[in-house]
């Protein structure tokens, strides 16, 4: 009990500083563009790359580098197209990004991949939406997609939906959630009870907790009385391993709510840091991944060639470029036009498949997986395309 309180306190500080800086609020950006003047086959294409290079943390300069090294093994692995790839460096400042952004419209950038926050990336798509050039964001927040500013990010929404259908495939239908009382929390809370509304499941209520140690302790009884009050078969928790997720696993089944009782979701992947899969509580939880197949495959090619595995998010990268070839194959002369980019059939990427919507947010083939005996299993397998099963 004790060891897992203690080392809690840090990861929860952490995570509070990342989402601070991964979901900070912007404006909306400006309406659409549809870029023109066609394009010469017989001619690179330039696209702009940014990334916060010069950043003053050093995970996000590892971040930048990762970045950069997925966007050229992706341009290197086309055919029939060609890319003339141009970075521009963020340092993880909107101001910076915006400047990047004018540049690269300057240089002739026919779209922008990137940049990496929610706060960069909404002002480098409203400093170029008057150049009819589209944004294809890193970032994951849906509160700043729409206009001409896409993001690639896997969401809560596509994450919510894809657990939600799988778990009343499998007879839950009373689904309740548990959320950290802060923005990202409340976001992932609106994505769960709208996926369960969705998949024709009941809300078996929704318990916030303050996003602090004593904020965990001190849910677990509303927990545990709305499970009881409302019968619900599932429990769908927005908590990840660096925050609640930990303390959670060992205080639910303290106070009967077990996995052996009721089904855990979880809104994040469980399987990393690998350490997690040690945890008793976890064990039967469900959670949903990118193709794993694909990722790994992409993770041993990136290793191979860089020296380094790939972080978590630098496959984001190389699914831009990959769809930014797909569309130049097309011939179409506004081939990063709304219409082209978001396609109803999507694109293949070392993620798995993937489309854009129209509303400036994604879709994503997931896998959906437990744990087992402290091992990663495969429920049901990532869709290969929109037209197959879960979606």
């Amino acid at each position: 009990m004790f060891t897992v309180l203690d080392s809690i306190r840090k990861p929860f500080a952490r995570l509070f500083l990342v989402l601070a800086a991964l979901w900070l609020a912007a404006c909306q950006p400006a309406p659409i563009a549809n870029t023109g003047g066609g394009t010469a086959p017989d001619r690179p294409v330039a696209v702009a790359l940014l990334v916060p290079h010069g950043s003053a943390d050093a995970q996000e300069q590892i971040l930048a580098r990762d970045l950069e090294n997925a966007a050229r093994l992706a341009v290197a692995d086309l055919s029939g197209v060609q890319i003339d790839l141009r970075v521009y460096a963020t340092a993880g400042q909107a101001q910076q990004a915006q400047q990047a952004a004018l540049a690269a419209a300057d240089d002739g950038a026919r779209i922008i991949l990137g940049p990496l926050h929610a706060e960069s990336a909404n002002a480098a798509a409203v400093a170029v939406a008057g150049r009819n050039i589209n944004v294809l964001a890193f970032s994951n927040n849906p509160t700043i997609a729409g206009g001409n500013l896409f993001i690639l990010g896997q969401t809560f929404e596509n994450t919510a939906s894809r657990l939600a259908g799988f778990a009343t495939s499998q007879g839950k239908s009373r689904i309740m959630a548990v959320y950290s009382d802060n923005l990202a929390g409340r976001l992932g809370r609106a994505a769960i009870e709208q996926a369960v509304r969705d998949r024709g499941a009941t809300l078996a209520g929704s318990v916030a907790y303050e996003f602090s140690q004593e904020g965990v302790l001190n849910a677990v009884p509303t927990i545990k009385s709305t499970a009881d009050a409302n019968a619900a078969d599932a429990i769908f928790l927005t908590a990840n391993t660096a925050g609640a997720l930990p303390l959670f696993s060992q205080m639910l089944p303290e106070n009967g709510l077990g996995p052996d009782r009721i089904q855990y979701i979880g809104l994040s992947r469980w399987d990393t840091p690998p350490q997690t899969l040690d945890l008793p509580g976890v064990q039967g939880g469900w959670f949903a991944l990118p193709d794993p197949g694909r990722t790994a495959q992409f993770a041993g090619r990136f290793q191979a060639a860089h020296g380094n595995a790939p972080h978590p998010i630098a496959g984001l990268a190389y699914d831009g470029i990959a769809a930014i070839g797909a569309l130049l194959r097309t011939g179409d002369r506004e081939p990063f036009g709304r219409n082209a980019l978001t396609q109803p059939a999507g694109f293949q990427g070392v993620n798995g498949v993937f489309r854009l919507r129209p509303d400036g947010t994604n879709e994503r083939g997931l896998a959906v997986a437990t744990i087992l005996d402290k091992r990663v299993t495969i429920l049901s397998p990532a869709p290969q395309s929109f037209r197959g099963a879960g979606f």
